[in-house]
């Protein structure tokens, strides 16, 4: 499968993909043609516009993360450390001094931090994922 095979979700909704057209195609043949298919038209896929934005984001939290300011440099861990503390406080803090001490802590979760902590976390995995893609293409390329 190429390329797809590096980006480990894509690559994976192909493979299931791939299997669901073994089994429902009985003509093999025919199954091959629609599977070459399917991987042409992801490999001459414009990805332009996808990888210009992960590069702007990135040379965003790069010039972040190499700022003089202390500030500058810890707002986004900070802030999804702060997150994930709320969830720890609600979903296991929470419920342990509830249930022994009848004492109730839980904080409110609006649904734009949920939005944003979503964001957080896609970004970094969406980062990842490009990080390990650039270095199978430097090892290939």
């Amino acid at each position: 499968m190429g390329w797809l095979s590096a980006l480990p979700v894509v690559g994976k909704f192909f493979d299931g993909l791939f299997g669901v057209i073994d089994q429902v195609v009985e003509d093999k043949d025919k199954a091959n043609e629609l599977k070459a298919s399917l991987e042409q038209v992801m490999q001459n896929s414009d990805l332009t516009k996808f990888t210009e934005q992960i590069r702007a984001q990135t040379s965003i939290i790069l010039a972040e993360a190499n700022s003089q300011s202390w500030l500058a440099r810890n707002w986004r861990p900070g802030l999804m450390s702060l997150f994930g503390f709320i969830i720890f406080n609600n979903y296991v803090l929470n419920p342990w001094l509830s249930a022994m001490f009848s004492v109730n802590v839980m904080m409110d979760i609006p649904p734009d931090m949920w939005a944003l902590l979503k964001i957080g976390l896609g970004g970094y995995v969406v980062g990842r994922s490009t990080e390990k893609v650039a270095e199978i293409w430097k090892k290939n390329g």
